[in-house]
């Protein structure tokens, strides 16, 4: 009888491995005014308008749109491609060593994440762990983002996974769900402590 795969570990980098927030960013260009600089981040420099770029679209596209919508607000446009950077709040501790107890007992690890191929290469030159997978599929390198299908498909065909035997950890639930409607099995991320219970019950870790 053929031995059956070991289960794969598949992570979300931003907001489970990565602490990514422009809140780091846009609180020095707002100070003393968090109010506004959630509006600026909910109507102008909004989720949305991000999310397009982890599509693959340019960030000369897509703030020369923005900037020719809101003049006013050309410098603080601009400021979210030049200062990207001062976004990232460092390693998530606990779920990093969770990923290096799962590389230690052999789990076969990728990741799957929404991140602008031209923003990328500097988390990856910037966090060692980023090395430790097997294979990473970036949106933007793809041109399609979660919650769409066709990037978890492109993960699973070009890393030969089967879905029954891969396990997909994401913050967020709509991409979470949309792993698990192509047969994979879900975990949503809310804090390492969790995460960690999860995969022991899945017998991918050691119970507490």
């Amino acid at each position: 009888m053929e031995q059956q795969r070991p289960i794969s570990v598949v992570f979300d980098l931003g907001a489970v491995l990565i602490d990514w927030d422009p809140r780091y960013l846009y609180r020095e260009l707002f100070p003393g005014d968090e109010p506004a600089m959630e509006r600026f981040l909910a109507e102008v420099c909004s989720p949305a308008w991000n999310h397009r770029q982890d599509e693959g679209r340019t960030w000369a596209e897509a703030t020369a749109e923005l900037v020719a919508r809101h003049p006013a607000e050309r410098a603080r446009i601009e400021a979210y491609r030049a200062g990207w950077e001062r976004m990232l709040g460092g390693p998530i501790a606990g779920s990093v060593a969770i990923l290096a107890e799962l590389r230690a007992r052999g789990t076969p690890l990728y990741a799957l994440t929404n991140w602008s191929s031209e923003t990328f290469p500097i988390a990856r030159a910037r966090y060692d762990f980023l090395g430790w997978f097997a294979g990473i599929v970036v949106s933007g390198d793809e041109r399609v983002a979660k919650p769409d299908p066709a990037i978890y498909r492109i993960l699973l065909a070009r890393h030969a996974l089967a879905p029954e035997r891969t396990c997909f950890i994401d913050d967020r639930e709509e991409n979470v769900a949309g792993a698990r409607a192509l047969g994979m099995d879900g975990i949503r991320f809310t804090d390492p402590a969790a995460l960690r219970a999860d995969l022991a019950a899945r017998g991918l870790l050691p119970a507490a």
